[in-house]
């Protein structure tokens, strides 16, 4: 399934497991990242610097660090999510980190950044990010599990402007803006 625009919408129903893959082709040092906000209001992060446990708590993992030195050509970073049960919101997100060192812009419309989502069952969900937004980090995807019925996933798709990695509360603010 294809969510090309923003605003674009799944419903993912339950699955147990994912696989997010984030790919690029664009002379960037892009990051995959979540942001997590668990059913008892517990958020944190998986990323670069965290990389996360698939065997507890947050039960996502990810694959490393990819697009080092803003150099062009294929690349790829991946997240497993072995556990949504416990998970409210995860806000599936990608920073360009020499942008984000001096809190300059970055222009996400002049990348090629797209994800990839495999749940458990095979199904593909492809989505683009789809903004114009100037910023160094920008929201993808949501997956909100907040619903009894099951999960919906969005494309986001939006920008807003970091510097430094230091303040979770920053990222959740351009996240809930």
């Amino acid at each position: 399934m294809e969510l090309k625009q923003k605003g674009t919408q799944a419903n993912v129903g339950g699955f147990k497991q994912m696989m997010v893959t984030m790919k690029w082709t664009t002379a960037a040092d892009f990051d995959l990242a979540a942001v997590f906000e668990d059913k008892t209001g517990k958020q944190g992060i998986v990323y670069f610097g965290e990389l996360g446990d698939l065997n507890k708590f947050p039960y996502m993992q990810l694959s490393g660090d990819e697009g080092v030195d803003d150099k062009g050509g294929e690349k790829e970073e991946s997240m497993r999510i072995a556990q949504l049960d416990d998970m409210k919101y995860v806000w599936i997100t990608c920073w360009d980190y020499g942008k984000i060192q001096t809190g300059a812009p970055a222009r996400f419309k002049d990348s090629d950044v797209s994800l990839s989502l495999i749940d458990d069952k095979g199904k593909t969900y492809h989505v683009t990010l789809d903004t114009g937004d100037m910023g160094n980090v920008a929201l993808i995807a949501t997956i909100d599990n907040s619903s009894p019925v099951g999960a919906t996933l969005t494309n986001s798709s939006k920008a807003g402007t970091l510097k430094g990695l230091n303040n979770l509360n920053q990222l959740l603010d351009i996240i809930n803006k």
